[in-house]
């Protein structure tokens, strides 16, 4: 329900109204979803092909949310490389400095969250390198999901 920032893609995420995603919680038609910040985010329902993987880009509630529903899954927790650098990331997209401090404290309490529900963490240092080990990831659960 946040409003687009400068700058990002229309396709980024879908943005709706309060009363629309009120709707939707009370449809059922979420995954998950939470009150974060000043906004609402969630995730919609999945209706996946058989046989194909569903990656969801989500906060730790809702990954805790996900391990509730699913058996075992694979949990990763994508963080930047020190406080500093998450701040001057946020700050180059110009957020203005008290969201910048509002989501600097709840990144401290999202990776104690992360590691209470056993989510695997990855550095997102170097963007190919953190795709490529979030794939590989992926590729070890596969692996290890079809030996069974």
């Amino acid at each position: 329900t946040r409003d687009r920032r400068p700058g990002e893609s229309e396709t980024a995420y879908h943005f709706i109204t309060d009363q629309e995603f009120q709707d939707r919680i009370d449809a059922s038609g979420f995954l998950e979803w939470v009150d974060f910040l000043d906004y609402r985010q969630g995730t919609p329902v999945p209706d996946p092909p058989p046989g194909h993987d569903v990656v969801f880009e989500i906060d730790v509630y809702g990954a805790r949310e996900i391990a509730r529903r699913y058996q075992d899954p694979l949990l990763v927790f994508i963080d930047a490389p020190s406080p500093g650098e998450q701040q001057a990331r946020l700050e180059g997209r110009g957020d203005p400095p008290e969201k910048v401090q509002a989501r600097l404290a709840k990144a401290a309490e999202e990776r104690s969250v992360a590691a209470e529900i056993g989510m695997i963490t990855v550095i997102n240092d170097d963007l190919d390198r953190t795709v490529s080990e979030v794939e590989a990831l992926i590729a070890t659960r596969r692996t290890h999901d079809s030996a069974w």
